[in-house]
């Protein structure tokens, strides 16, 4: 590609700053950068390095408290657009500059069905009729591999799953084909396939289009797999620039070589053969009723889980992996008794179906849940102390408040928090600190067991490892037993002693982790880690 013609877009000397209760923070200082049409440019940096906020900036999509410098300039396909009326913006907006954002479940509206919200972000900008729009849907549904495309135009966004929800969210951004795509984040939540199948559809569609893309994300495996040039921020500053092949063979600064070097790696040290069994499912299935008939006579299902039993060891991890809609975190809710579910569950020997409700709450001490999105599952309401006690309330009314506390000023030191961080709320730390708050909460009770429910796939690589280590670390002092379900094989590779692959509900092959890797006998499993470690080796 030829940079000698003028950038479509020119970002220069942008400052972003915010107004808080504590003073101005300074996000963004003095980024500068040029992206040319059919480039694909990677803006690559943790969490609060800026780069979302440089992006948001440019398409003026900052909150009110935000102040950008008088002496920064954006310069779209020859026009300053810094200075346009937000009546102008919205023209380009979606149809000249495209954007696809991190969590599509909040982009999109709960209550419009997803096809027409997608036909809502082309009729916006064209005059076109409605059966028109919806074939140019449909094509798109097609093209970003969504399954029973009719079917899926009339859905609400809660019948998909979140990778889906993301394909449904390139679709919008595409369906305008834009001169500029914005991609912010666009593959972190998906599973790895999935993954391979949206960069290699969106570098597909950039050939055809002549698309320039700016892509954001804390995944170096992506950018290697994407970027003609890359970008590295930390703390709102560009420390690195360089064309992607050169800087990933030959990293100049300490930052950009901790990121490239932020891989999972090892294995778990084997629990013994002897240890005794913690949890044991047989036969498991878990179903949802879909629809009833009119009278209530036919009733439809949907089963989710299919006939699943697995064991799990003292001390042991048995990570469970698959796609988006295998049924993973389903039978990890199961298992916990968070759904109903027919077969049978023995934890530390003891059937749930046949405990009395009191035996349940003592059995509930004794196995912990941590989930994916440590922010949605920790109270805005409550201070770090009170959210980490919370179990000890529970679960020992007469203990003194002092006593919980104190416990409390203990599970966060054990993962590495300070004391301190017990009068502060969840939404002064960042994703990992907040994950670690979580794995605080769940170990105060001192459990035999934690389901872990892809408790790292929100985080920068860095502070997935930091994660990783923590809960093996955690795991060998304590022996406990983890079920860890994650799409991400690199760190199930790196914490489980075995490994269950699903698909559609079903267990598609087991065993150790150094079989399933190493050995893996069905084309499911095959296609999975390929996916998955291609990514990782572009970055190793």
């Amino acid at each position: 590609m030829s940079q000698h013609n003028a950038p479509l877009l020119d970002v220069s000397n942008l400052n972003v700053s915010f107004t808080t209760n504590d003073g101005i923070v300074d996000a963004v200082k003095q980024v500068s950068f040029q992206l040319f049409k059919a480039e694909t440019l990677a803006i690559v940096g943790e969490s609060g390095s800026g780069k979302s906020v440089s992006t948001n900036a440019i398409m003026r999509l900052l909150p009110n408290n935000a102040i950008i410098n008088s002496t920064a300039s954006v310069i779209f396909d020859g026009q300053p657009i810094l200075d346009l009326s937000e009546k102008q913006m919205q023209s380009i907006r979606g149809d000249r500059i495209g954007m696809i954002f991190q969590e599509p479940m909040t982009s999109l509206n709960p209550f419009m069905r997803v096809g027409q919200q997608v036909a809502e972000a082309v009729r916006c900008h064209q005059k076109i009729r409605k059966s028109e729009a919806k074939r140019k849907v449909l094509e798109l549904f097609n093209l970003v591999h969504l399954p029973e495309i009719e079917a899926a135009y009339n859905k609400f966004p809660h019948e998909f799953s979140g990778g889906q929800l993301q394909r449904i969210m390139i679709a919008m951004a595409l369906i305008n084909e834009p001169d500029v795509l914005i991609a912010d984040e666009p593959t972190t939540a998906l599973d790895v396939t999935v993954q391979a199948e949206v960069l290699n559809l969106i570098k597909e569609i950039q050939q055809k289009m002549g698309m320039a893309i700016l892509f954001i994300t804390h995944d170096l495996g992506v950018v290697k797999h994407l970027a003609d040039r890359v970008i590295v921020m930390k703390e709102g500053e560009i420390i690195e620039t360089g064309e992607g092949k050169a800087l990933f063979a030959n990293p100049q600064h300490e930052y950009t070589k901790m990121l490239i070097n932020s891989v999972p790696k090892g294995s778990k040290i084997p629990t013994p053969e002897s240890a005794p069994i913690l949890v044991e499912a047989k036969d498991v299935w878990i179903r949802y009723h879909i629809k009833s008939s009119f009278f209530g006579h036919k009733h439809e299902y949907f089963d989710a889980v299919k006939g699943i039993s697995l064991t799990l060891k003292q001390g042991e991890t048995l990570g469970i992996v698959g796609e988006s809609g295998s049924g993973k975190s389903t039978l990890g809710r199961g298992i916990m008794g968070l759904l109903p579910s027919e077969g049978e569950i023995r934890i530390k020997n003891q059937q749930i179906s046949t405990l009395s409700e009191k035996e349940k709450q003592i059995l509930k001490r004794d196995i912990q849940m941590v989930f994916q999105d440590p922010y949605g599952s920790l109270s805005p309401r409550m201070t770090v102390g009170e959210i980490v006690s919370e179990g000890l309330t529970v679960h020992y009314p007469k203990m003194k408040a002092s006593e919980r506390l104190n416990r409390a000023r203990i599970a966060l030191e054990e993962v590495r928090l300070e004391p301190s961080a017990i009068n502060r709320y969840p939404h002064e730390f960042s994703g990992g600190q907040r994950q670690r708050i979580a794995i605080a909460r769940a170990l105060i009770l001192e459990p035999s067991f934690i389901l872990l429910d892809e408790p790292t796939s929100a985080l920068d690589r860095s502070v997935q490892l930091t994660v990783i280590n923590l809960l093996k670390d955690i795991q060998q002092r304590r022996n406990i037993g983890y079920i860890f379900i994650s799409h991400d094989l690199s760190v199930v590779k790196a914490l489980s002693d075995r490994v269950m692959v699903m698909q559609s509900g079903e267990v598609v092959e087991q065993g150790s982790a150094e079989q399933i890797f190493h050995a893996p006998q069905q084309e499911y499993t095959k296609k999975l880690i390929a996916a998955s470690f291609d990514l990782e080796e572009d970055v190793a």
